[in-house]
């Protein structure tokens, strides 16, 4: 008995049974499908943050005041940070060796009032004439200009126009008011207020730093959010990249863990741990779902063994050798296997897709920043190698039944 004929015969099988056949191939792809969605999505998120933290500068190190711990008893204020960031710090910092530059910052939320409109904001004040640094692919629409005018603000895109709306809610040359509440040291609320002139709008950069922010001169930003001198962040910038880890010890050196220090391989790295950790969970419960798939052949397959044993009797005395039983068996279950994951493969795809364009943030996002899935040759060659071969793995034992029956018995069961 040739391969061929073996190949038919299983075949003729599964015909034979094509609603429990049906049923366990319709297993293996839901396993299948499962695999390649969870790596499609998990690959393209990590290809999605590889580039929007690659439009990072390399080079920078953010810098900002480390809290004390507070004891948990009672309410209170929240506890003051153990080193105030000052142009003194700022100074210290960028006479190190390996660093180029230190830009200190401002940060807050401020309410931007334009064309009877109000909007909520984040700002991030600092010398815009330095913006390249932070980010170096920053674009800015037509007409824009840059300077460090005390009435001048530059607004993202974001800002400019809200998803969803269709009138433009501030554009170049436009008069804004930009108010800031706050409460004072005696519990006053108070709210301080100022206007500006758009002076530019700047497209999204991927770059989470600034995208969604409105960038105001330091100083003005000071006087607005009443900020006494303390800043929020100095953003530093060491000579090359590969100097990065130099600066980091620099400053602790200077500061130990008075200070909180981070940079976007940091942010990435532990962005890919927790990636990792969900990943894990999501392929165990795939596994689990194939898994499920291999339990359905072995019971269809074992149950093919019991309902075909006249049949394997009448092989065997023909001539059939206990290898050739096998093989037909087994064939079977590669066949189950093969069918589940070739159907399995682009419905897996087709979902990941379907998933990630209907996830929130992919819909209200612009198309060039959206995560898509990835699917790569090698995922797909490891989920199609992982579904036949755990499905070839579930039919050896009724496989081995099968070949081991002793054909005058089987005969005798007629």
């Amino acid at each position: 008995m040739d391969i061929i004929k073996i190949i038919q015969l299983a075949f003729d099988a599964l015909r034979e049974r094509k609603v429990r056949s049906i049923l366990t191939i319709l297993m293996v792809t839901t396993g299948t499908s499962l695999l390649i969605a969870v790596n499609g999505l998990t690959t393209g998120f990590l290809a999605f943050a590889d580039k929007q933290f690659s439009m990072l500068a390399p080079n920078v190190i953010f810098v900002s005041p480390a809290p004390t711990q507070s004891s948990g008893l009672g309410g209170g204020p929240p506890p003051a940070p153990k080193i105030v960031l000052t142009s003194v710090v700022a100074d210290r910092i960028r006479n190190l060796p390996a660093v180029s530059d230190a830009i200190p910052n401002y940060t807050g939320v401020i309410s931007i009032e334009s064309r009877g409109k109000v909007q909520n904001a984040r700002v991030f004040a600092q010398d815009i004439m330095k913006i390249y640094s932070i980010a170096p692919g920053i674009e800015f629409e037509e007409g824009s200009i840059l300077s460090n005018n005390q009435s001048s603000i530059v607004i993202s895109e974001r800002i400019a126009r809200p998803p969803g709306d269709s009138i433009p809610f501030a554009t170049i040359g436009q008069t804004v008011v930009v108010k800031y509440s706050y409460v004072d040291e005696d519990g006053e609320r108070k709210t301080n207020s100022r206007t500006f002139v758009v002076r530019g709008i700047f497209k999204l950069t991927g770059n989470p730093t600034i995208d969604g922010a409105a960038i105001i001169h330091p100083d003005v930003a000071n006087m607005l959010m009443n900020k006494k001198g303390r800043y929020d962040g100095i953003v530093v910038l060491a000579r090359n990249s590969d100097l990065v880890e130099d600066v980091e010890d620099g400053i602790r050196r200077l500061y130990g863990n008075d200070v909180g220090i981070t940079s976007s391989k940091v942010i990435l790295a532990t962005i890919r741990q927790f990636i990792g950790g969900i990943t894990t969970f999501l392929f165990s419960i795939a596994v689990i779902s194939l898994i499920v798939g291999a339990i359905g052949i072995i019971t269809t397959l074992y149950t093919s063994v019991l309902e075909r044993t006249r049949e394997i009797g009448i092989l065997k005395a023909i001539g059939a050798q206990n290898r050739h039983i096998l093989l037909l068996f087994l064939m079977e279950a590669l066949i189950i296997g093969s069918m589940g994951a070739v159907v399995g493969i682009p419905l897996g795809m087709a979902g990941g897709d379907l998933l990630s364009n209907l996830a929130p943030g992919n819909r209200e996002a612009p198309p060039d920043a959206r995560s898509r899935p990835l699917y790569t040759l090698e995922d797909i060659t490891r989920v199609c190698a992982l579904s036949i071969g755990l499905s070839a793995v579930s039919g050896l034992y009724p496989s081995f039944r099968a070949s081991r029956l002793d054909p005058i018995v089987a005969l005798g069961r007629l």
